[in-house]
């Protein structure tokens, strides 16, 4: 039986959820997303892709800038919801929110929880060498990522995985697994199971000075700290070319056979030597330039031994 459903969410991530949740029948009876900001070369104000999708489909959308007031609690109530959905929203939600809807508000997070609660769990994952990552919906409490699990899925993190690689994987993995909740929950069949207080991790939010690359560390936690933060805020460092140093982003690498000297390029293909082993540049950004492949970028720009990053 189809649940009439307030939808939360904000970024492209959330919008395979939004749509499919329509796509299987449930009344979706108002969208919540953040307000529209300035972007792009004019400044105008842009919706969130979350809106843009909700008014195709002729959903209502509100953008309150909090909802901690009784205004906002009213209007929330208003809306006559069976539950609410979230996916990546952006705001907390507090307690008087969370109890205005029967059946509860249900989260889907990106990660495997507990590991990862908070704000970056895909960057995390790929940048801490984790093994696996996925999907979870969890019926939402007071807490940051607290609450009972209802379902999961699972996904391998390979080595040639960036963020948004993982990023495209999950979403319509999420938006399928909310699916088949809201399902088990209009039938009175959604089991939750309470999460475990061993393996508790916290996703940070990723700090700008956290990307600069660092040579010294071992070719493969090098490549995991790239492909977690590509394509933002993209990993980089800085070389000489021309007699200035150019910044530039590593946006896709694989592992190489050589050695020497952190930040040393062992050959004309964009090879660094790491503190252990080394990783060959494959696609890459300079500064104030669109994303390419190295091919391109040698193209223009020679590079080879004995030239060496800035470290």
């Amino acid at each position: 039986m189809p649940l009439r459903l307030i939808f939360m969410g904000t970024p492209d991530f959330a919008v395979p959820t939004l749509l499919t949740l329509a796509d299987h029948g449930h009344e979706i009876a108002a969208v919540y997303t953040r307000a529209p900001k300035p972007a792009g070369r004019g400044m105008k104000l842009q919706a969130t892709p979350v809106e843009q999708a909700a008014r195709q489909l002729g959903i209502p959308v509100l953008t309150p800038k909090t909802l901690r007031t009784p205004e906002a609690e009213a209007e929330f109530r208003a809306h006559n919801a069976d539950a609410a959905v979230v996916v990546a929203y952006g705001m907390i939600l507090p307690a008087n929110i969370l109890d205005a809807v029967s059946l509860g508000c249900f989260n889907l997070h990106a990660s495997l929880l507990p590991r990862w609660r908070g704000a970056a769990p895909l960057n995390r994952a790929i940048m801490a060498g984790d093994a696996e990552s996925g999907v979870m919906v969890m019926k939402m409490d007071v807490g940051l990522d607290t609450g009972d699990v209802a379902m999961a899925e699972r996904l391998p993190i390979t080595d040639t995985m960036t963020a948004q690689d993982l990023h495209d994987t999950l979403a319509p993995l999420g938006a399928d697994l909310m699916v088949r909740a809201m399902g088990g929950l209009s039938r009175g069949g959604l089991q939750l199971t309470k999460q475990s207080e061993q393996g508790v991790t916290y996703a940070a939010k990723i700090d700008k000075a956290e990307a600069r690359i660092d040579w010294s560390k071992p070719a493969r936690e090098v490549l995991r700290h790239i492909h977690g933060l590509s394509p933002f805020p993209g990993a980089w460092f800085e070389i000489v070319i021309d007699g200035e140093p150019v910044r530039i982003k590593v946006l896709r690498c694989e592992l190489a056979k050589g050695s020497g000297a952190p930040g040393d390029l062992l050959d004309d293909k964009l090879t660094i030597a790491c503190g252990d082993g080394a990783i060959r540049i494959l696609e890459l950004q300079r500064a104030g330039k669109p994303p390419m492949k190295a091919d391109a970028f040698l193209n223009g720009t020679q590079l080879k031994p004995p030239a060496r990053v800035v470290v």
